[in-house]
C-alpha cells in the first residue's frame, strides 16, 4: 500500500465516478483503475461496487474512507513539519550559558528569536565554560555561550562580546569612593576569584592584571559563577575583577568602578559542534548580534 493508492482511493470515494476522479487527479482512467485494484488486492477486500451505471462504496470502503483521511492528513502534517524543520522554523535548541550572559544581551536575543520562530523549543541550562564544552563534545547540547577561547578542534566558535574588566567592591569600601581604581590599589585586599579548574581563562587573566601591577592577589574565596562572585563581594567578603556587564546585576551592597590602566578584556563566545547541521544555531547567533548591535 502506497500513499498514492490512498490519495486515489480518497478522491474516488468522494466522486464515486472514475472519470471525475481521474480528472481531479490529473491522470487517465486506466491508471486509476489499476491503482484501486492494487489497493484492494493489498488489503484483501473489495472497496467499490461498480457497474456500467454507478460506483458505490462497500462496507470495507466506508471504513477505509475514514482511515485514509486520517492517514493522508498525518502524512501531510509530517511533510509540513519536515519542511519547517529543514527551514529552521521548528525544532529543539539546547543552550548552555554562563551567568554573565544574562547581562550581555542573551535574554533580548532569545525574546527576538522566539518571536521570529515560535515553533522552536528552547531549553536553557546555566553552566560554566568547561561544563559546556564537555556537554557539546558529548552532544548533550547544541549551543553554548562561554568565556574561554580554549576549546577542542571539533568545536566552532564566534566572538560575540568583548568588554573591559571593572573592579567590584563592597559599597562601603574606601576605594568605592574613587572615580576609578588602579590594580595596584588592590594589592593588600582579599580577593574573590573564579577557581582555576572552573574557568582557566578568567583565572589567568585576573592573575595577569595583578601581576602587571606587581603583586599576586590574596585569594580568600573562590566561586563557580560570576553572580556568586558579585554576591560574595556585596557581603563584604572581598574584592573582585569582573566583566563590565556585571554592573547591571544591581546587587545591593556591590559597587563597580572602572579599572584604570588594565588592558585585559573579557570575551564571550558562541560555540557549537563543527559537524552540527542545525540551522537554528546560526539564526540565534545572528539574533544575538542584532540585539547587541
Amino acid at each position: 500500500m502506497e500513499l498514492r493508492h490512498l490519495r486515489y482511493f480518497s478522491v474516488l470515494a468522494e466522486e464515486l465516478h472514475f472519470g471525475r476522479a481521474a480528472a481531479r487527479l490529473a491522470i487517465s482512467q486506466p491508471p486509476l483503475s489499476v491503482a484501486i485494484r492494487q489497493l484492494e488486492d493489498s488489503i484483501g477486500a473489495r472497496l467499490f461496487e461498480r457497474n456500467n451505471k454507478e460506483v458505490r462504496l462497500t462496507a470495507a470502503g466506508v471504513a477505509m474512507r475514514l482511515s485514509s483521511r486520517k492517514i493522508l492528513a498525518q502524512a501531510e502534517e509530517a511533510a509540513l513539519e519536515a519542511r519547517d524543520a529543514a527551514a529552521g522554523l521548528i525544532g529543539n535548541l539546547r543552550i548552555g550559558f554562563v551567568g554573565a550572559m544574562l547581562y550581555r544581551g542573551l535574554p533580548e536575543a532569545l525574546r527576538g528569536f522566539q518571536e521570529r520562530y515560535p515553533g522552536v523549543r528552547i531549553k536553557l541550562t546555566e553552566m560554566n565554560s568547561g561544563e559546556q564544552i564537555t556537554e557539546l563534545m558529548h552532544n548533550g547540547m547544541d549551543l553554548g555561550f562561554i568565556h574561554t577561547s580554549r576549546m577542542p578542534d571539533t568545536l566552532e566558535s564566534r566572538l560575540l562580546v568583548t568588554e573591559p574588566f571593572v573592579c567590584c567592591l563592597p559599597a562601603r569600601h574606601p576605594l568605592a569612593r574613587k572615580a576609578a581604581v588602579r590594580p595596584a590599589d588592590l594589592r593588600d585586599q582579599p580577593f574573590v576569584l573564579f577557581g582555576q579548574g572552573v574557568s582557566p581563562d578568567y583565572h589567568d587573566r585576573i592573575l595577569s592584571i595583578c601581576a602587571q601591577a606587581g603583586f599576586r592577589p590574596q585569594v580568600r574565596h573562590e566561586a563557580r559563577h560570576w553572580l556568586a562572585v558579585v554576591s560574595m563581594v556585596s557581603q563584604g567578603l572581598g574584592v573582585a575583577l569582573v566583566p563590565q556587564a556585571l554592573r547591571h546585576s544591581a546587587l545591593r551592597g556591590a559597587a563597580f568602578k572602572p579599572l584604570a590602566g588594565a588592558g585585559a578584556r573579557s570575551d564571550a563566545y558562541g560555540v557549537w559542534r563543527r559537524d552540527a547541521r542545525n540551522p537554528l544555531i546560526e539564526r540565534l547567533l545572528d539574533e544575538f548580534g542584532a540585539a547587541a548591535g
